[in-house]
Parts: structure tokens; C-alpha cells; sequence
């Protein structure tokens, strides 16, 4: 199929002029109403339909008696293209019933990028799989300079509200003949129905990807104010950004301390190797990301901008910054794999308007979080006091009472278990003054190594758990473990810990944090491990927090599972969470 020429309006004969029929649309038209299209585009686009009719309608008169016969079959395929609502299905059927009409062997639709030279899709027909890439170069060139040129093809251009969207080519006339001006008249109404055809559907599709936004800002929103800590809430903006795009991967980033940007949050078929990932402040989509200005990247693996490794992964990405007012909490990396489809415009300013309802939930999540928290300290103060001032100066008065009971016991025997409950009062008091300094600490208080903060959460939980439970380390978990991954383990001990408060009604509870082992896979890694001798995880039943555990762990490379726990024959339940070092 050699190459030909393509003028902006039509290749082929024209065919004679016609007397202007009044305006009107054409008849047998059928299209599907389109919610909210009627005022999408004022009276412009009102325009353009009656425009786009008239010129259809006037295509169809003074045709011959033969061509009359089939507009019948005309008027039906355009009612049977104006049905279609998925714009992919309704270009392949414009293809089939082109060739059809126009008796052609081969037919194919170049649509037109929406930016720059190129074609965003190329539907064919007929066409072998050998000639398909020259087809697209032919249909890829845009000729400005009208001109007849031979008949034994033909190229239409579909016009969707006045603007070019498609090229209509037809090429091997059966017969070996060549296109007449009938069925060049045929082909452009058809061609102009497309275009009513293709905007209406359009309208129809932009209307429900923003319904489809719409319903997953309010989801982010539900999710995020209904409680969880702030890590779980940007996991949901991420997956929940990833599944509204239909992109590879969902990313949020958060500002460090100097500058660059790190990644806290990442929903993919493969995050491992994404959470951890730090963008240099050198790069320079992070001054103008943190200014509060989105940037959209044609392709992430070439672009120069780019320059984190994990970039090579990906194609089209769009990186919008989650801002309220003149702080910037994070950055929300929306990339498709290598190859992917650009994204449009709308989905564009749905994205960013998705940003902007996420940021401003997470403002309110965070705020609402202060407000619980803030409660939490003032409940944990009033407990700490009345420990301190009640239960601690009882057990003292105790001890004191079993002492003198000692030293008048006749029996050595009773002298001797007096002594040993007056040793357990000495370390329930212990403890005891223990939980009061842990309930007495604030945030900004909390030590950094994972030991201590182990021994905090243990501590912490004690109180409304009723007894402590057990801990011990293995290995230098302070010098081994990293950072991102010991913020991980601390939340699953403590989603461990307050599963076996509300659920478990145990009275037995061990934690182990092991810094030697070797998990499956070979590497070194940490694990943490809580059993308790409850009433063991029941076959039915909400399981988000076991969930949220796994994510954490598979997100950094590691795992989550559970099995019996340190009751009688099994009871309980025995949680393993495990990551590399």
C-alpha cells in the first residue's frame, strides 16, 4: 500500500454539488441520550451537531437511483453506530461498515494524538498484519494542501465538533476498480455521523469517569476520617488513586529534613524495592513539586527530570503535589507502565482534583487524630494519677501489714509465703510505677531505638490488658533493623497487641523480637512474634487488621501469617510478621 496523498477535508472525486436542504439532523440517526450533554458545550456545540447534519444530509441528495436503494442500509448503520457508547468499538464497526459500503477490501481509523504529531490508536480492517505499520505511518502524516488525487483510495477526515479527530481511509476497491463519487459521498456521511456519534459518546465517557472520581474522593474521605494511623490513610489514597487511573502504580511521597522526597506509601504488583526510595533534592521536578505545582511526565524512563532508578519502570506518570494552603504534605505519583497510554486532559484535572480531596481529608484525618490523641493523654494522665495516688499507696499499706504479720507468725512456714507475697507486692509495685512512666510519656519523648520503643508499646498495653506481657530480643535489633522497617514492626506489635485486647480475652501474651533469622528467600531479617493463649482467630469475621499487617510486611519484602497460639492444645493465636534487613 504505497503511500498517497491526504488532503485535510477528503482524497478521492468529489462529487457534484447539490441544492442546500433546509438544516435538520439526519434522519434514522438513533444516538443514545447523553447524561449532562445537552449544555456541555452551549450553544457552540449545538452548533457544530446541526452544522455536521446539514452537511451529512446535503451529502445524500442527488444520488443515483441505485445508491438511493442502499440509504435505507445507510441510515441503519448510522443508527447502529450511534448506539455505541465505547469509542474503541464504535471506530472498528465505522471501519467494517465503510468498507462495506464502499465495497473496499481494506479499511482502518488513524486517530489523531491529542498533542503533537502521531496517532493515539489505529483501528483496522481487512488490512494483513505485514501492512499495518505502514498503514499507521500513512495515516500519521497530516498533508495541509488539498488536492484530488487518484481514486483507488480514499481518505475522510471525521470531525468531532469542528476539530479533526480521525482519519478514514478505505484502499483495494473490490473488483480491482476505483472509488466512485457516490461512494465517496456515502463514506463522508458516514464519516460525519461518526463524528456527531463519537462526541456524544465522549461526553458520555467524560461524564462517568468524573462520577467515577467523585465516588473514590468520597471512599478516601469515609476511609480516612473512620479512623487508623496516618501511614494506613496515605496507603489509601494510593490504591485507591492507582485503581481510579488505571495506572501501574499508586506512589506517595512525603518532604525529608533536607530537602528530597521519600517514598512511604506505594500500591503495585511489585512494591518491594519502592517504599524506602529517596528522590534527591537535585532533581528538578522537586523545587516545583514542593512549590505546589503538578507535573506531568510524557514518558519517566527517558525524561531527564527523572532520575530516581525506579523511574525506568515506568512511562506516563502524573505527580501531583497533596496541598492545603501553602504546606505541601506529600506527593502523589500516579505512573503507567512503559508503553501506556498518555493520559488525557481530563484525566488530568480529575486527578488533580482527586489530589486536592485527599490532601484535604488527610487535613482532617490528622486534625481528628490530635483530637484522639489529645484524649488518649488526658485519659492516660487521670489513670497515671490514680495508680500513683491509689493503687500504688494500697499495695504499699499492704506490704507493710503482711511485714508486721511476718514478724508475728509462730510457723516458720507461713512466715516464709508471707515473704514471698510481700517480694511479688515489691514487683507488682515495680511494674506498676513502670506503666505510670509510660503513660506519662509524650511523643516527642519516644526513643529511637526499637528496643525501648518495643518496651513502650509492651508497656503501654499492659494497662488495659491487665497483666504484662512477656518480651525478649534476639540479636542487636537497635543496630540491625532500619528505620523504615522498625516503623513497621512497631505498627504491627502494636495492631498485634490491640487484636488481642479487643478479640483474643487472653490472659497469657509473649512477644519476640528476633534479629538473627534468615527468612525464606535467604537474606537476613527481623521477626516479630506475639502469642497468647486466647480464643484464637474465629473462621468468620472482619480480618482488616491481619490484612493491613500483610500489606506491611509484603510492601517492604517480608511476610505475615499466623498459626495456634500458647494455649492448651493449641489455643490462642501465635502472629508472625517478618521483614529483611
Amino acid at each position: 500500500m504505497g503511500a498517497s496523498a491526504a488532503p485535510d477535508d477528503a482524497q478521492g472525486p468529489e462529487p457534484g454539488p447539490h441544492p442546500r436542504p433546509d438544516p435538520g439532523p439526519p434522519p434514522g440517526t438513533g444516538r443514545p441520550p447523553v447524561p449532562g450533554a445537552a449544555g456541555a458545550h452551549g450553544d457552540g456545540g449545538t452548533r457544530d451537531s446541526l452544522d455536521a447534519a446539514t452537511e451529512a444530509t446535503r451529502s445524500l441528495q442527488g444520488l443515483s437511483t441505485e445508491l438511493t436503494s442502499r440509504v435505507p442500509r445507510l441510515l441503519e448503520a448510522m443508527r447502529t453506530i450511534g448506539s455505541e457508547l465505547d469509542i474503541h468499538s464504535m471506530l472498528d464497526r465505522i471501519a467494517r461498515t465503510a468498507a462495506e459500503f464502499a465495497g473496499a477490501r481494506q479499511a482502518a481509523v488513524g486517530v489523531l494524538a491529542p498533542s503533537g504529531p502521531g496517532l493515539s490508536d489505529v483501528i483496522t480492517y481487512g488490512v494483513p498484519d505485514g501492512e499495518r505499520d505502514a498503514l499507521a505511518a500513512l495515516l500519521a502524516e497530516r498533508p495541509e494542501d488539498p488536492r484530488p488525487g487518484p481514486a483507488e483510495r480514499l481518505r475522510v477526515p471525521i470531525r468531532v465538533q469542528g476539530r479533526r479527530f480521525a482519519d478514514l481511509y478505505l484502499a483495494d476497491k473490490r473488483g480491482g476498480g476505483r472509488f466512485s463519487p457516490s461512494d465517496l459521498g456515502m463514506v463522508k456521511v458516514l464519516a460525519t455521523e461518526a463524528g456527531i456519534a463519537i462526541g456524544n459518546a465522549r461526553l458520555y465517557e467524560a461524564t462517568r469517569q468524573r462520577e467515577h472520581w467523585i465516588d473514590g474522593s468520597v471512599a478516601v474521605t469515609t476511609t480516612l476520617l473512620s479512623g487508623g494511623d496516618a501511614e494506613d490513610a496515605l496507603s489509601v489514597v494510593a490504591e485507591q488513586a492507582r485503581r481510579l487511573a488505571g495506572s501501574a502504580a499508586g506512589i506517595v511521597l512525603v518532604p525529608e529534613e533536607n530537602g528530597g522526597l521519600e517514598i512511604v506509601a506505594a500500591n503495585a504488583d511489585d512494591p518491594a524495592g519502592l517504599l524506602g526510595t529517596v528522590v534527591s533534592p537535585r532533581a528538578a521536578i522537586v523545587p516545583q513539586l514542593l512549590a505546589g505545582e503538578p507535573v506531568f511526565i510524557d514518558d519517566s524512563a527517558t525524561d531527564p527530570r527523572m532520575t530516581a532508578d525506579i523511574s525506568e519502570r515506568y512511562g506516563p506518570s502524573m505527580m501531583l503535589p497533596l496541598s492545603s494552603g501553602d504546606r505541601v504534605l506529600g506527593i502523589l505519583a500516579i505512573p503507567r507502565g512503559r508503553g501506556g497510554r498518555p493520559f488525557t486532559a481530563l484525566e488530568r484535572t480529575l486527578a488533580t482534583q482527586f489530589a486536592d480531596q485527599a490532601a484535604m481529608a488527610l487535613v482532617l484525618a490528622e486534625a481528628q487524630r490530635d483530637r484522639e490523641r489529645l484524649a488518649v493523654y488526658e485519659d492516660r494522665d487521670r489513670i497515671a494519677r490514680d495508680l500513683h495516688d491509689l493503687v500504688i499507696q494500697r499495695l504499699f499499706a499492704t506490704g507493710m501489714m503482711l511485714e508486721s504479720a511476718q514478724r508475728q507468725a509462730p510457723v516458720p512456714e507461713v512466715r516464709e509465703q508471707i515473704g514471698k507475697a510481700v517480694d511479688e507486692l515489691d514487683a507488682t509495685i515495680h511494674e506498676v510505677r513502670t506503666a505510670i512512666f509510660a503513660l506519662q510519656q509524650g511523643p516527642a519523648e519516644v526513643p529511637s531505638g526499637l528496643r525501648t520503643r518495643v518496651l513502650r508499646e509492651i508497656g503501654t498495653a499492659a494497662v488495659p490488658l491487665g497483666f504484662q506481657p512477656s518480651v525478649a530480643f534476639l540479636g542487636a535489633v537497635d543496630a540491625r533493623v532500619g528505620e523504615l522497617t522498625a516503623k513497621n514492626l512497631i505498627a504491627a506489635l502494636r495492631e498485634a497487641l490491640s487484636n488481642a485486647l479487643r478479640h483474643a480475652r487472653a490472659g497469657r501474651i509473649e512477644v519476640t523480637v528476633d534479629a538473627t533469622v534468615r527468612l525464606p528467600d535467604g537474606r537476613d531479617g527481623v521477626r516479630l512474634r506475639v502469642a497468647d493463649d486466647g480464643v484464637g482467630i474465629p473462621a468468620t469475621g472482619r480480618r482488616s487488621g491481619l490484612r493491613n499487617l500483610a500489606r506491611r510486611a509484603e510492601a517492604l519484602g517480608g511476610a505475615c501469617n499466623y498459626g495456634p497460639g500458647l494455649g492448651a492444645d493449641g489455643g490462642g493465636t501465635s502472629l508472625v510478621w517478618e521483614a529483611p534487613l
